[in-house]
Formats: structure tokens, sequence, C-alpha cells
């Protein structure tokens, strides 16, 4: 049923329906009349040429610094492949597979190469590939997994080495812009690029040993890139690429490398020593536990070893008697810095060498005192 509007009547209805049914043919006429001169015009064009180029000028000056940046760096980095053995437990025939990648850079023209150590860690063989796509094997010079720092050593000719220049990251800012270049993924010589976004980060190594004073940055960092070069503007080295902040895996904008200070400090010691010898003082401590319950400010001296050198600065041990402790030396500060316990303790004496002498604040019996102890190796 049709309803008529009240007032019109159907003559008039009739009429415009009529115009209505014309107006709809007459477009229905238009538009197929385009679609067929659409179809009739040619798909290829024999004539066709390229469009001309525009000319682009000169590159920025920061695009130039970026491009020298990766020029001078790029044949200092290296790839790391690192290589498990494995037994068929069928037939009991040995094989190799590939454990995993991450990256590395040229320390000096012997042939050292300085990664991360969870790069190498429990390796059966490790290779490494420069950027001439030369591939060499390595053998491992010595590790540090406290700083997640390993040196690896190459037979490669001086030629083909171009060791990194080294930077600073004592004076590093907030918002200076930096360099990562790595083998994400598997795919070499990749350059990223961001700007350090915080400093005095801690992060902990492999060994759950916390690494002090780590550099943040967003400059992309992915799988692979553990172990390589993180650079300054002028293109030296200021911190290797360690870890990821990241839920899945992949690069969220939150990247950590140590500080090439720590890194200068504890490379030159693989070198000579194989391993990083530890400076302390010939005690040992109680656990933060122990110290809690007891209520102590810093942490307590169980025992002195004879002949150290703890010994011969006179510091005093624990001593169970029949029905009571006493308590011995309980350390505060080592030259001024507040330690809370054994591990703080540890942290604070690696900032210096062995054969260095540090000033103790104790507590003695109540009373506060100082005490100078000369640093040796430990195991």
């Amino acid at each position: 049923m049709i309803y008529l509007p009240k007032g019109d009547s159907l003559a008039a209805f009739s009429s415009r329906s009529g115009i209505n049914r014309l107006t709809i043919l007459l477009v229905l006429f238009v538009a197929g009349w385009l679609l067929f001169q659409t179809f009739q015009r040619p798909l290829h064009d024999p004539g066709a040429v390229p469009r001309p180029i525009d000319a682009r000028g000169d590159l920025a000056a920061d695009e130039l610094n970026t491009i020298e940046i990766f020029r001078n760096a790029a044949p200092s980095v290296v790839y790391i492949t690192s290589i498990a053995v494995r037994r068929n437990i069928f037939s009991l025939n040995v094989y190799e597979i590939p454990r995993g990648t991450g990256s590395g850079f040229v320390w000096d023209k012997q042939g050292r190469i300085v990664t991360n150590y969870h790069v190498i860690a429990d390796a059966s063989r490790l290779e490494v590939t420069l950027a001439d796509r030369t591939t060499w094997k390595a053998v491992l010079v010595g590790v540090a997994p406290d700083r997640d720092l390993a040196v690896l050593q190459i037979a490669a000719p001086a030629g083909r080495l171009h060791p990194l220049a080294i930077g600073e990251s004592s004076n590093l800012q907030v918002g200076q812009k930096v360099f990562a270049i790595g083998n994400p993924f598997g795919l070499d010589q990749t350059l990223t690029t961001g700007v350090v976004s915080a400093l005095g980060r801690e992060i902990n190594a492999v060994t759950g040993r916390t690494i002090h004073d780590v550099i943040q940055t967003d400059a992309a960092i992915n799988p692979g890139n553990s172990g390589g070069p993180l650079l300054d503007s002028a293109g030296r080295l200021i911190g290797v690429n360690t870890a990821i902040y990241s839920p899945s895996g992949g690069s969220a904008g939150i990247g950590f490398a140590v500080p090439v200070g720590e890194v200068n400090r504890v490379v030159p010691r693989i070198i000579s020593q194989g391993r990083l010898i530890r400076p302390g003082l010939g005690v040992t401590l109680a656990n933060r536990r122990l110290t809690d319950e007891l209520g102590l400010q810093g942490t307590l001296v169980l025992n002195v070893l004879p002949g150290t050198s703890a010994e011969k600065a006179g510091l005093r041990g624990t001593t169970q008697m029949r029905d009571h402790l006493v308590l011995g030396d309980v350390i505060q500060a080592v030259n001024g810095r507040r330690v809370s316990d054994h591990t703080s303790l540890r942290d604070e004496l690696e900032r210096y060498e062995v054969g260095d002498t540090v000033r103790l604040t104790l507590v003695r019996e109540g009373a506060t005192i100082e005490v100078a102890v000369q640093l040796e190796a430990m195991n």
C-alpha cells in the first residue's frame, strides 16, 4: 500500500513518479557511458618513459655524520657464532650445531675481540666473522661473568683488524645521540640510532651479581646485538650492548650497555690474567639475614683469615662463647662510601685494584673507628 502525503493528488504523484524514473534512467546511462570510456583506454603505453628525478640537494649535516660514523666503525664490528657439541642418543655419534649468535668488536691489532659473556657461555667452539666476510676460529682468552664481558682471540693479520676508538662514559649526558652497530637476528652490519635515555642504571649479570652505572638507551637492540658497540656522535666506544627490557623478546625501546669505563678497566685484566681477580680483605662475612636479626648497620666480620691483610690491620672476627656471641667488627663504609651488606661491600671493593689501600669505617665494641687495609687478590 502506498501512503500519499496529505494534500497530494493521485495525478500529481503519478507525474512525479514518471520524472523520477526518467532521472534514474539518465543517471544510469551516463554512468554506463563513463564506464565504457574507461575500459576503452589502453592499459599499456609503449611510449612510457621514466619520470624525471627531482634534485635532492645536499644531505643534512647530522645525516653525513651518521654515515661517517657507520663507515668508520662497521669494519670493527664482528659476527660471533657459538657452536655446541651434541651426541646422537641413537648412534652415539658426536656432531656440532650452532648454539647462538651475537656481536662483538675488535679491541686491538693483536686480534682480541670483546663481546658479552652470555654470548659465548657454554660454547664448545667459537667462530668470528669479520666485516670483510672472512671467518676465523676463535679461542677464549678469559671472561668476567659478573660484568658480562668476555675476550676472544683470532689469528687474523693486523691489516684486517680495525680497533674502535675508546671514548668516555663518566661524562655522558641524558639526551645525547648514540649509535648501536651489531648483527640482530643474523642480519650483519646493522645500524640503529637513539639517545642516552638514562644513566646509573643497574642490571643483573647471568651470575646474579649487579652491574652498576649501566647506560640505558632507546637505540633499537635486538637478539644478536649483544656484545656489539654503543658509540657516541664522535664514533667512539662508550658501552657494550648487553641486554634489553622486553616482554616479547624484541626491542621495546629500552636497551642497556655496560659503560666503557668498566670495559676499559676489566678487559686489560682479562687479557693479562685470564679472569677478573677480585680485590678483597681476607675475611668471611655474615649474610644479610644474620645482620638484620642482630640489628646491625653494615656487615659483620665472622672470621679473619690467618696471614691476610685484614689480620695484619688488626680486624676482629666474631667469637662464640659458651652462652653468647662476642661480635666482631662491623664494616659500615669504604673510603667514606656506606655499605649495607656483604654484597655491597664486595661491589665497593671492586672499584679498586689489588694492592690499593682503603680506609674502613668500623664499629667495634660500640665505638666507631677507622682502619687502613691493603687489598689482596681473592679467588
